[in-house]
């Protein structure tokens, strides 16, 4: 497989689903219904082509070329240089229509003959045919056109061009099935949400001769360019990466966690909403800043302007980690974002920042708001394991529903954590408290106490174990020698 020459597509994060590139010199059908971004990609393709010398050419069935001109322009793309051609078939010979002939033997041969004509003329090292289903709508018949695509195929690999054919998908593909004439196959798929923008992605059906990324990858179309996420693989980035933990600087929560959070790790901080879970994530977030190492701060649920107020109420100096870009800070709109593009993001901040702590606010809105993708927990359990896998200690933050209802994992997401820290309301002599608990922790050893916790000018406060009082966690405490509600002591 490695001896096949490869040409690059414009997109490089294509490139590194395709393993490097196009095979050189063969024919690739990109195929998808209308609005998936074909045309798109056939121009980026052609234009990094042209950007390297390379001559190219773009013989359209369907659009114009001032209609071409216009897509490439609302990219902020030229296509100067490149040869544009237009070929109508309807247009081909109107005297044959009115022969004994039936017009389709003469349209699609003479249609083909075009095309080869204009490749004879430009010599182009690339070309683009958009699309095939106006070849499909002038054969009528499917042994013929299949026969004509052999011949066209063979045509291009004598002239050596590596060649993209765009197919529509708009006929019936077991009879004009294309997939079994070339040599690689890109699918593009437009999937519409229940809300919010409409997702797109890609596979790599086939590539002969050459090692590619199965699976699905997600990808955007921008108002400048073209991005590809490729899925995750979370075995292909293991990285001998430094241990050891990361502190939070409250004594009593170090002492509770056994000194620190692990790096390397992920930690689950459940609770209801108010009780301080992305408080208590911002302070280990802050320390790690303050040592100087790189934090990436993903917030799906409030602004950067009250996350700094809240901050600054509790002597949290995040501001200016975050103005120097110690913490970097985005807010990630679920309902525009796709879940290969949200985890593109987290791998450039570990990749090219070499971020050492990695905080998601919230897991509940990643996942609820995009509820109709099947494979989100599947997505985060790779995500956390590449992660894990570059010695990153990942903070996901989880809300519960209700204030004072019983414990549980609303989104079942519990297994995927090795630390889980739980914060809760309770009610006490007429006050709201809060208390703190460690639940499990993977890697050593951790205090099974309940602890009374608080936020206040000074900070995190983490205070001595809540003794006395049994129930605590269900919200609705009483003294440890008083029986159950509705329970009756036994007799002695």
């Amino acid at each position: 497989m490695s001896d096949i020459e490869k040409i690059h597509t414009g997109i490089p994060e294509l490139d590194l689903v395709l393993r490097g590139g196009l095979p050189r010199s063969r024919v690739h059908l990109v195929e998808g219904r209308p609005g998936s971004g074909k045309t798109t990609l056939g121009l980026r393709f052609l234009i990094d082509g042209r950007d390297k010398g390379e001559a190219c050419c773009y013989i359209s069935l369907s659009e114009t070329v001032a209609e071409l001109r216009a897509t490439a322009a609302s990219h902020g793309w030229s296509l100067e240089g490149i040869e544009m051609r237009e070929v109508v078939p309807a247009e081909v010979s109107l005297e044959r229509q009115q022969s004994v002939l039936f017009p389709s033997e003469a349209e699609l041969g003479e249609t083909i003959a075009l095309i080869t004509d204009i490749i004879d003329e430009c010599r182009p090292m690339r070309v683009v045919i958009d699309s095939m289903s106006e070849l499909r709508m002038v054969a009528n018949d499917p042994m013929r056109y299949r026969r004509q695509i052999v011949v066209l195929k063979q045509f291009l690999l004598k002239q050596a061009c590596t060649t993209m054919l765009m197919d529509d998908l708009t006929d019936d593909p077991r009879q004009y099935d294309l997939q079994g004439t070339v040599h690689g196959v890109i699918t593009l798929e437009q999937r519409e949400r229940e809300f919010g923008a409409a997702r797109r992605r890609l596979r790599v059906v086939k590539m002969r001769g050459a090692d590619f990324q199965s699976g699905w990858h997600d990808f955007a179309i921008t108002g400048k360019e073209v991005y590809v996420f490729p899925s995750l693989i979370a075995d292909e980035h293991a990285k001998q990466a430094a241990r050891g933990v990361i502190e939070s600087r409250v004594p009593s929560l170090d002492q509770m966690l056994g000194g620190g959070l692990a790096r390397g790790t992920s930690v689950m901080i459940l609770g209801p909403t108010g009780a301080g879970k992305s408080s208590l994530a911002l302070q280990y977030a802050n320390v790690a800043a303050e040592q100087d190492e790189h934090v990436a701060y993903f917030a799906f649920d409030e602004t950067k302007e009250t996350l700094l107020d809240r901050a600054n109420g509790l002597s949290i100096r995040a501001s200016d980690a975050i103005g120097d870009g110690r913490i970097f800070w985005e807010r990630i709109n679920p309902s525009r974002i796709s879940p290969g593009e949200f985890i593109w993001k987290v791998r450039r901040q570990v990749e090219d920042h070499d971020a050492a702590v990695v905080v998601i606010d919230s897991v509940n809105s990643y996942l609820e708001t995009m509820h109709e993708e099947t494979s989100l927990l599947l997505q985060m359990h790779e995500l956390l394991s590449y992660l894990s896998n570059r010695g990153v200690l990942t903070i996901l933050i989880v809300g519960q529903s209700g204030l004072l209802d019983n414990v549980h994992d609303p989104l079942d997401v519990g297994f995927l954590s090795d630390t889980v820290v739980l914060l809760r309301f309770f009610e006490s002599g007429g006050d709201i408290r809060k208390a703190i608990s460690v639940l499990k922790k993977r890697p050593g050893r951790h205090e099974t106490m309940i602890r009374e916790f608080s936020l206040n000018a000074g900070g995190v406060c983490v205070g001595e174990r809540i003794d006395g009082m049994q129930g605590v966690l269900t919200g609705e405490p009483r003294a440890a020698d008083e029986p159950a509600s509705g329970k009756v002591p036994a007799d002695d």
